[in-house]
């Protein structure tokens, strides 16, 4: 979901898959697949940029070895374990 803000100045959550039509006049006009309508202050270009960024945290979420890239080896033959024992 991404965050917006109304012409009254309230926030809405919107689900960016929704949204079928961006039109930007001096507000930004919005129209979703289901068929409603929403103005909001943001300019195209912030709601396609906070798009884009709540994609990029999906695909992020999305991968398998998300969070784990400190256990990667690249090179398995140099890789040699010191115990400090």
């Amino acid at each position: 979901m991404i965050r917006l803000t109304r012409l009254d100045g309230s926030e809405i959550f919107l689900n960016p898959d929704l949204i079928e039509l961006l039109e930007e006049t001096p507000d930004t006009h919005i129209t979703l697949s289901n068929g409603n309508h929403h103005l909001v202050l943001e300019p195209a270009r912030v709601v396609i940029g906070r798009i884009i960024s709540f994609k990029t945290r999906q695909m992020r979420h999305a991968l398998p070895d998300a969070g784990k890239r400190y256990l990667r080896r690249i090179d398995l033959e140099r890789y040699h374990p010191r115990c400090k024992l």
